[in-house]
């Protein structure tokens, strides 16, 4: 956004802001009621606009969790064509309830998936199941402005390339609430760090973020894995991740920062042309058409040239009938996963998150 445009959108972000300080406010003094619920309900949020990196630091959590309790996620289904409260079942559509819920049922099937606007009517529908059908705890998917609900723990997630500290509200920035919506959150996670964050850089973001002293701060990055092909009844297998440095890449991303992948992708290949969407784009058949296009117009050699995609693309592509067999066999995504850039950082996290669980139900 030049700085123009940015001029001229500011009344509309001052008068936003005054209305999100406002609500805040009368959640912050109890005038609007927030209801809190007799089972851990861990939120994972931000204060800015897409692309923090929640969804893979839900299914972080996931794998944490499930070897000891039954796991809820509850996510307002972004985009989605239904309406009210449905269960995300492995069969459903990404039109049905979203392309990351169905993303993360069908790579955690035992998982329990809900999606529902309304985060607290949505609550007390699956407490109202009988006890064997209910999770053990609720992780509530991008739900930190959702005030209604209180969380027993609220996570932030920063994107260490978007200091907040600097931003400002929209539609002039990306704000979505105050920089002082941070003091909420129990613990924060900076994302998508450089590996080879240095000691200054560590204290210039604590200095910035200024957190409480009760506030636990981590910094966490993504590790990329190897091809998997989007469509799996093709003949095609797994590649690993080395086998992109001889490819040229034509990257499809609907997501709301493509350019860590697209920078991390072109430092492991030849070559990337990139065709990009807006964040949770519903594919059509125009699309696939300029995908193939682009696709049969790069001049290279058929088995030096690859699609690449985001696992959050796939589960949308995988929807779109009419896609030509030679974009299906060259079509792959790759899966990310959190790592923390330090190992005692993991250690503690962990523990802090087994710890919040046990005590909440012990006391509950």
């Amino acid at each position: 956004m030049t700085s123009k445009i940015r001029k001229l959108l500011l009344p509309f972000a001052w008068l936003y802001g005054g209305v999100v300080n406002i609500r805040n406010w009368m959640y912050d003094r109890n005038i609007y009621k927030q209801y809190k619920f007799d089972i851990p309900v861990i939120c994972v949020g931000n204060i800015t606009v897409g692309g923090t990196g929640k969804t893979p630091h839900i299914e972080y959590l996931i794998e944490l969790l499930s070897p000891h309790y039954k796991v809820g996620v509850l996510s307002r289904g972004y985009k989605r064509k239904s309406k009210g409260f449905c269960v995300v079942e492995v069969n459903t559509t990404a039109e049905e309830v979203g392309d990351e819920p169905l993303q993360i049922k069908r790579k955690y099937p035992h998982a329990l998936v809900y999606v529902d606007k309304d985060r607290k009517s949505a609550i007390e529908k699956i407490m109202d199941n009988k006890a064997e059908n209910r999770p053990d705890l609720i992780l509530l998917d991008d739900g930190y402005q959702h005030r209604r609900v209180r969380p027993s723990l609220s996570i932030l997630l920063v994107d260490s390339n978007r200091p907040i500290h600097e931003d400002i509200f929209l539609p002039a920035g990306n704000l979505r609430e105050s920089f002082k919506g941070r003091h909420r959150a129990s613990i924060v996670i900076v994302t998508k760090c450089k590996r080879d964050m240095s000691p200054i850089e560590f204290r210039i973001c604590e200095t910035n973020l200024d957190l409480f002293p009760f506030q636990k701060l981590y910094y966490s990055t993504f590790d990329y894995g190897d091809l998997k092909p989007v469509f799996q009844d093709i003949e095609t297998e797994t590649m690993p991740i080395s086998c992109l440095n001889s490819k040229h890449i034509l990257l499809v991303t609907g997501i709301a920062m493509p350019k860590p992948f697209k920078d991390f992708l072109t430092s492991n290949s030849v070559k990337v042309d990139s065709i990009e969407f807006p964040d949770h784009h519903h594919f059509d058949k125009e699309d696939i058409k300029s995908i193939e296009n682009h696709f049969a117009k790069m001049d290279v050699d058929a088995d030096n040239k690859i699609i690449i995609t985001t696992e959050k693309d796939a589960t949308r592509l995988r929807t779109i009938d009419n896609i030509n067999e030679n974009v299906k066999r060259n079509l792959y995504y790759v899966p990310i996963q959190v790592v923390f850039l330090k190992n005692k950082d993991k250690e503690s996290f962990n523990k802090k998150i087994f710890k919040h669980v046990r005590n909440y139900q012990t006391n509950g």
